[in-house]
This record gives C-alpha cells, sequence and structure tokens, in this order.
C-alpha cells in the first residue's frame, strides 16, 4: 500500500516527494537567509575596518602636528628641527593616503612594499614593535613606581662569599651594623 496523496492540481504524489520539495524549499530559505547574514556581516565588519581606518588616520594625523610643533619649537635650521619637519610632512601624507585607500589597497600596497624591500620592512616592525611597547609600558600607572626605597626585590637574601653565616640577618642577607635598623626608634 503506498500513501498517496492529491496535491492541489489534484494528481496524486507520493509523500517522499512532498518532503523531498519541502525539504528543497526550507534548504532554499536557509541558504538566503546565510547570505544575508553573510552581507549584514561583511557590510559591519566593513564599516568597523573604515571607522579603524579613520581613527588610525587621524592619530596619525596627530602625531604629526605634534611633530611639527616640536619641531617650529627647536633653533630654526638646525638638524633636529628638519628632521622633525621631514617627519612631521611623510606622516601628515601618510594619513592623507589612509583616507583616501580602502582597506584592501592599502594591505596590497603594504605587501608589495614589503616583497620589494624585506629588510626595511622588518627593520621598521621591530622599529613600531619597540616603540609600542615602550609607550604601553610607560601609559601603564599602575606599574610605575614613585619610591625606589619600596623595592621588594630581596637581593640581600643571602650572604656574600666568605662573609659567616652568623651575621647574616633574620633573611639569610648580611646586614651591616652602620646601616642596622635602630629597632628602639619610634617610626611615624
Amino acid at each position: 500500500m503506498t500513501n498517496i496523496n492529491k496535491d492541489a492540481t489534484g494528481a496524486d504524489k507520493p509523500i517522499t516527494e512532498k518532503a523531498k520539495e519541502a525539504a528543497g524549499s526550507a534548504s532554499e530559505q536557509v541558504k538566503a537567509h546565510a547570505r544575508d547574514v553573510a552581507d549584514t556581516v561583511a557590510t559591519e565588519a566593513s564599516n568597523y575596518a573604515g571607522h579603524a581606518k579613520d581613527a588610525a588616520a587621524d592619530e596619525v594625523k596627530n602625531v604629526s602636528s605634534a611633530l611639527r610643533t616640536a619641531a617650529d619649537e627647536m633653533r630654526r635650521g638646525s638638524p633636529q628641527e628638519r628632521t622633525f619637519s621631514q617627519i612631521a610632512d611623510g606622516l601628515a601624507d601618510a594619513s592623507e593616503s589612509m583616507r583616501d585607500k580602502d582597506l584592501g589597497e592599502m594591505v596590497g600596497a603594504v605587501s608589495n612594499f614589503a616583497k620589494r624591500n624585506p629588510l626595511v620592512f622588518l627593520g621598521s616592525a621591530a622599529l613600531i614593535g619597540f616603540a609600542a611597547t615602550r609607550f604601553a609600558k610607560a601609559s601603564n600607572s599602575g606599574g610605575s613606581r614613585t619610591d625606589y626605597g619600596d623595592r621588594d626585590d630581596n637581593r640581600m637574601a643571602r650572604p656574600a662569599p666568605g662573609i659567616p653565616s652568623s651575621t647574616a640577618n633574620q633573611t639569610g642577607g648580611v646586614q651591616s651594623p652602620a646601616i642596622a635598623p635602630n629597632r628602639e626608634r619610634n617610626t611615624l
């Protein structure tokens, strides 16, 4: 016995064909929805990259302006003034170039430069990395110490060679009588 249903035209269709049609229709709907989601994600990513590119261009322009100001405050014609001016000009040009190109073009330009000048590219990347690390360390307010007397690095934890351990203090380090703390003194 075969399950046969009639469709809208009155023709008989087996249930398996109806299931195949329904699955095909559902599959097309899922594919269309996936394409829509992918397009939305691509558009959002492109917008985000555009905003990030504009923000980076603004930062480069700000650095250029700061260098231009520093160059203006230096003695006219000095090597430092000329160097700062040249760097400021180069950064200003780079900022404008960043604004004019899309992200794909910029990646391609960097890739081409790296292929043509690998040593300069690697040296520049290392220099930028060092500068970024120094900047990040300098910007970290929690990591800075203003009182070097608080250092707890325990450098005097073990006696120096040739010094008997009987002169070592409680932590195992050598304590000179000249700099031994006065335990009787009242501290604030």
